[in-house]
């Protein structure tokens, strides 16, 4: 009964901790395959995550949380598409560049807001509700039942992934998506406009990474701080790649990557175990993954070029 309840347990966290993720890696799927190089999705967690604490606390409504992330990332994905598609700027400076400003500005905003402090006030008072929990399940006689808390999200961003990978490979819209980041030039000749695409491409990226932040502060840390994110825009970025520019695949991998997370959650109390090894975990997941597939992935040929109008 007891490992019956740590699997059911490690299964559970896995799933929260790969919600953000997939949100985030989708978004990464959407805008590369336009052609649209993005590392900027750090940032645009870290904004998204500030804006849903901020709405959230204020407004007492997590719902209007999510909606308010999602919104704070798209504000720094406009500036991204507009160096990387209007000026025809380098993508990955913009990128690197969007994840300064992401977390630069969330930290002005909470220490405008909350007295001076580095992060948001506690918003645990108006968390998501989990899946038992919508359900009227009662769970508190249960142990089994506890342990299997399915964190509603996960089921959001599974959904999403399906959406994705319908518009992208059986919809005329994602196939001329899909033609901007292989050939825009080819896509152009045909009637495409190369520029909105990747501008609508692109600030769906922010949407989605701010919802991943968004979730990462209102589903796990129930606050926002300057490390609530902690590289995981670049662990969905790792995803991305791992999933071969695929929804179903990067979705896989943030399952995988979620999975190593919740190790270090369940494994913590392993007296001989130090936590720095157990910390490290996910990162060193991250670096073996991307050494051993990142040969084997073929990214789109047009990815983090800019097209000019006329380009063969």
């Amino acid at each position: 009964m007891e490992l019956l309840n740590t699997v059911l347990l490690t299964i559970s966290i896995t799933l929260m901790y790969s919600a953000p993720l997939v949100f985030t890696a989708l978004g990464g799927v959407v805008t590369q395959r336009s052609g649209v190089d993005n590392i900027g999705l750090e940032g645009m967690m870290a904004f998204g995550a500030c804006g849903a604490s901020i709405v959230c606390y204020f407004t007492g409504s997590p719902w209007i949380g999510l909606i308010a992330g999602a919104c704070f990332g798209a504000i720094l994905a406009v500036l991204h598409a507009f160096v990387a598609v209007t000026a025809k700027g380098n993508q990955i400076i913009s990128g690197i560049g969007i994840n300064f400003i992401g977390a630069g500005v969330a930290t002005f905003l909470t220490r405008y807001l909350f007295k001076g402090a580095a992060q948001s006030n506690s918003t645990i008072d108006f968390g998501i509700p989990k899946l038992f929990e919508l359900l009227g399940i009662d769970k508190s006689k249960s142990r089994l039942l506890q342990s299997a808390e399915i964190d509603i999200t996960i089921l959001f961003a599974i959904f999403f992934a399906f959406i994705i990978w319908f518009v992208l490979y059986k919809t005329k819209t994602g196939l001329r998506v899909r033609a901007c980041g292989e050939h825009p030039g080819a896509a152009d000749t045909l009637g495409v406009n190369v520029s909105l695409i990747r501008y609508v491409c692109t600030i769906l990226s922010g949407v989605l990474a701010g919802l991943g932040g968004a979730v990462t502060a209102l589903a796990i840390s129930y606050r926002y701080t300057p490390t609530v994110i902690a590289g995981q825009g670049f662990i969905a970025l790792a995803a991305v790649i791992f999933g071969n520019w695929k929804p179903i695949g990067a979705t896989l991998a943030c399952l995988l990557f979620g999975f190593a997370q919740a190790l270090t959650v369940v494994m913590a109390g392993i007296p001989w175990l130090p936590t720095q090894i157990l910390a490290m975990l996910p990162y060193a997941l991250t670096l073996l993954i991307l050494v051993i597939f990142v040969e084997r992935s073929t990214p789109p040929r047009a990815l983090g070029q800019p097209y000019f109008k006329g380009q063969a």
